[in-house]
C-alpha cells in the first residue's frame, strides 16, 4: 500500500517556492508534508498533499516539471527508538532507504515518509511486522 508524492523541480532563486506555493493555494491543494533540498541551481521539493493529480496537473500548465512518486507513510510510536525499530526491520530483510522525511498531525501520532529500493517488498515486510502503510486517502483523513 503506498501513497502519492508531488515532486517538483524548482530553479533555485528567490520568489520560485511561493510561486509553486500559490499554485497549489489557488487550486485548493493543501500541503501535509514536504522536504525541501536544493543545490546551487535548482531544489527538488517533495510533498504529500490532498490532491497530487491535481498539484501536478496544475504545476505542469504553469511551466514546473513535475512528478508523482509511490511512496510509504508510516505510523510509528511517538516515543524513543521507534524510528531506529523501523529501520532494523527493513534492513535485515535488505531494504534500502533512499530518503525520508516525517510528516506529523500532532503531538501523539508520528509518521514517516519513506522512498525505499523496493516498495512492494518493504510494504509486504512492514505488514509481516503489523505496521500499516497509509494510501494518500488514510493520510488526507488524519
Amino acid at each position: 500500500m503506498s501513497a502519492k508524492q508531488l515532486s517538483v523541480f524548482i530553479e533555485n532563486r528567490q520568489g520560485r517556492l511561493g510561486e509553486v506555493l500559490n499554485v497549489l493555494k489557488n487550486n485548493d491543494v493543501n500541503i501535509l508534508s514536504l522536504s525541501l533540498a536544493d543545490t546551487t541551481e535548482y531544489g527538488l521539493l517533495r510533498l504529500i498533499v490532498n490532491k497530487p493529480e491535481i498539484g501536478k496537473e496544475k504545476l505542469a500548465e504553469q511551466g514546473f516539471s513535475t512528478m508523482l512518486t509511490a511512496v510509504l507513510v508510516i505510523e510509528i510510536q511517538h516515543e524513543a527508538g521507534s524510528l531506529q525499530t523501523l529501520l532494523e526491520i527493513l534492513s535485515k530483510r535488505d531494504i534500502n532507504i533512499e530518503y525520508m522525511y516525517g510528516l506529523s498531525t500532532n503531538a501523539n501520532r508520528a509518521f514517516v515518509v519513506l522512498k525505499t529500493s523496493d516498495l512492494n517488498k518493504a510494504s509486504d515486510v512492514l505488514a509481516e511486522y503489523g505496521i500499516k502503510c497509509l494510501t494518500s486517502e488514510d493520510v488526507c483523513a488524519l
